[in-house]
């Protein structure tokens, strides 16, 4: 399992470990990933998604996971978060 967020799309990143006589060592610096369940409103369904910290906090500010895809780019975005999205969207044309 990739550690990737499937919404934000944030992953691993490298660094350096500098220490005080300024020796540099790699190292990783990994997202807090979470096993997250979150409700569609439109879709009335439960989806299971992990999902940075970060993230989490981008969804609830948005106002649910349905606005933050729906206002997300598809790049970003994980396979199954993009098909999520094309969900939505049809779901929300359709009771428009």
């Amino acid at each position: 399992m990739s550690r990737v967020c499937e919404l934000t799309g944030k992953g691993v990143q490298t660094g350096n470990n500098v220490s005080h006589a300024n020796n540099r060592t790699k190292r990783r610096f990994l997202p807090n990933l979470c096993q997250v369940t979150l409700i569609s409103d439109s879709l009335g369904q439960r989806f299971r998604l992990r999902v940075s910290a970060a993230a989490l906090r981008s969804v609830e500010h948005r106002g649910g996971l349905d606005a933050f895809l729906l206002k997300s780019t598809e790049n970003d975005l994980s396979m199954r978060a993009r098909l999520l999205r094309r969900q939505i969207a049809k779901k929300t044309v359709e009771a428009a």
